[in-house]
């Protein structure tokens, strides 16, 4: 006699059967040519089909534009009010835009929140040739800056990711540029945006919404860039937090756009059913001291510099070992927040797994000469005649 289930024990049924097997011998519904699901604190891959598979990804491209235009954010070669006047060749990208007009000014806040909500040509454009001089000064960069990521199957032609011969990556390669992408300020307000006018007020104005559309459909998600040609087909590097465990979720090749909606669902359902986030460090937590040479205090208190976790699957437990990486000594002055080492966890196997990093909880200002001189001595003294 057949009994009908109720939809909350298949699910039930479903995870029990999921964790009794092992990662690579999971299937999921993917809809698409290449995925991949990685935990984007460690870098840990959960899932991946196809993922080292060479194709085009469409304007997820800008993903790496964005990179470098926060890069000179964050190091200050730049600033958000920066005035970026449009060029011909800006203006003649066609594709999704908003028009730019060739001697056109505008800031870069505007131009990069056009390119993370409209996927804007013109503007990747104009941002590139604004940063480097011009285009293909620009994408040498982006190229060099891959290498440097370790995306070994990687080929950027162009800052928009319009079709062209030998541009190329990898679901791999996206994860890892997005893994890089989300350290960097303002990446995730640039993309979680939802609506952004550019020109308001003005006969010009644009109002522009993501294509992102998981923003909404997906609680935790912020990020990060879609993408769509006829060669490419529809793309999508998808970053969603739930607490404390952050996933990256890549599609490429999808032949419709809801194929890539459901693909990255299935990701993104698969890493939040499977695993949880194990708290291994939290930001300010003690970690002892370390002495100071030549410091009106002699010894300077040490916390962790960040929260850091790590991805467990739910019912597993976490086998990790855990290095506190310090000098003996530092050397006066030191600065409240200062970096004088590292905690770094290890697998059984003895590879190292997470770090985050070490911080002075106050500052020392430099003794004066008198201090120093009888700091000297003292030292010398010990040493003279308290050898072991």
């Amino acid at each position: 006699m057949l009994t009908r289930c109720r939809p909350g024990v298949l699910l039930l049924l479903l995870a029990v059967v999921l964790f009794s097997l092992p990662v690579e011998a999971v299937t999921l519904p993917i809809k698409a040519k290449s995925a991949i699901l990685m935990e984007a604190q460690t870098g840990e891959v959960l899932y991946e089909h196809n993922a080292d598979e060479k194709l085009p990804i469409a304007s997820v491209t800008k993903i790496m534009t964005m990179a470098l235009a926060l890069e000179a954010l964050r190091n200050q070669k730049v600033t958000m009010d920066d005035v970026i006047v449009g060029s011909y060749l800006a203006k003649s990208m066609g594709g999704t835009q908003i028009w730019l007009e060739e001697g056109e000014q505008m800031s870069l806040r505007d131009m990069l929140y056009a390119v993370a909500v409209g996927s804007a040509n013109d503007c990747a454009v104009a941002i590139a040739e604004y940063l480097a001089g011009s285009v293909e000064s620009f994408v040498a960069i982006m190229n060099e800056r891959a290498a440097e990521l370790g995306m070994t199957n990687t080929h950027f032609v162009n800052p928009t990711g319009l079709d062209a011969p030998d541009h190329y990556s990898t679901a791999r390669d996206v994860a890892i540029l997005s893994r890089y992408a989300l350290t960097l300020p303002h990446l995730t307000t640039l993309t979680s945006t939802w609506e952004y006018w550019v020109r308001k007020g003005t006969p010009q104005e644009v109002w522009l919404t993501t294509f992102n559309k998981l923003i909404k459909q997906y609680p935790g998600c912020d990020g990060l860039k879609t993408g769509y040609t006829s060669k490419a087909g529809y793309c999508l590097s998808a970053t969603a937090s739930r607490d404390g465990l952050r996933l990256i979720a890549v599609v490429l090749g999808a032949s419709t756009a809801q194929n890539r909606t459901d693909s990255i669902k299935a990701l993104l359902d698969y890493g939040f059913q499977m695993y949880k986030s194990e708290k291994l460090v939290t930001k300010g937590e003690p970690l002892g001291e370390v002495k100071v040479l030549h410091g009106l205090a002699d010894k300077v208190e040490i916390v962790s510099g960040d929260d850091l976790v790590y991805p467990v699957k739910r019912g597993e437990s976490l086998d990790l070992t855990k290095e506190i990486r310090v000098p003996e000594y530092v050397e006066a002055p030191i600065n409240t927040g200062e970096e004088l080492g590292e905690i770094v966890f290890k697998d059984a196997a003895g590879n190292v797994v997470a770090k985050t990093p070490i911080i002075a909880q106050s500052g020392v200002e430099r003794a004066g000469f008198g201090k120093i001189v009888g700091q000297t001595m003292r030292q010398m003294l010990k040493a003279l005649f308290f050898r072991n």
